[in-house]
């Protein structure tokens, strides 16, 4: 169900460029966007930072986009997000010794201090990629190319995730692998 919900904004937007164009995929993607927000606060009955900083990029750069008739504010809302992501997490970590990652999971998984670390490294490696990607797809390819990097583009973070899963898992407790597998 949950990866139904953050999925169902990006295969709208696609669905959409393909059919008509790309100003109506933005306003398709705004609107989903906004349905998965409220969605997702229904079900938890708040939004995590990154939701409400996702949904403002959102909101943001499509109304530019639609506002201005100028495709370009939308291709580079990922380029934005990931790399305010990338610095939000090393400035935290580096500059005021606080490690986001822990304060946002910590009190679900019980890991070390050091895999916290590499967890926040590996997390701002990723991020940083996944902004240069998309910033050069943006760049250099047709709107028709960036689309369907969108969709396409989607194993980098299913990768990340199933990758990230496998290292954590190394480092839980037996007591925590039980608790994570239902009977």
């Amino acid at each position: 169900m949950k990866i139904l919900i953050d999925f169902f904004p990006i295969l709208l937007f696609f669905g959409s460029y393909k059919l008509y164009d790309i100003y109506l995929a933005t306003g398709v993607l705004m609107a989903a966007t906004a349905c998965q927000m409220g969605i997702i606060y229904a079900l938890d009955h708040k939004l995590q930072m990154m939701h409400k900083i996702t949904l403002l990029l959102v909101l943001a750069f499509g109304s530019l986009t639609l506002i201005l008739h100028d495709e370009r504010f939308i291709k580079w809302k990922p380029t934005v997000l990931y790399a305010a992501m990338a610095m939000a997490l090393a400035i935290a970590v580096w500059v005021y010794k606080k490690n986001f990652l822990k304060m946002m999971l910590g009190s679900q998984l019980d890991l070390p201090d050091p895999v916290w670390m590499r967890l926040n490294l590996v997390w701002v490696a990723y991020s940083a990629f996944m902004s240069a990607i998309n910033a050069y797809v943006a760049a250099y390819y047709s709107t028709e190319a960036w689309v369907d990097f969108k969709l396409w583009g989607y194993v980098f973070p299913l990768a990340f995730i199933v990758g990230q899963g496998f290292y954590i898992a190394r480092h839980l407790k037996p007591d925590q692998l039980e608790n994570s597998n239902p009977p």
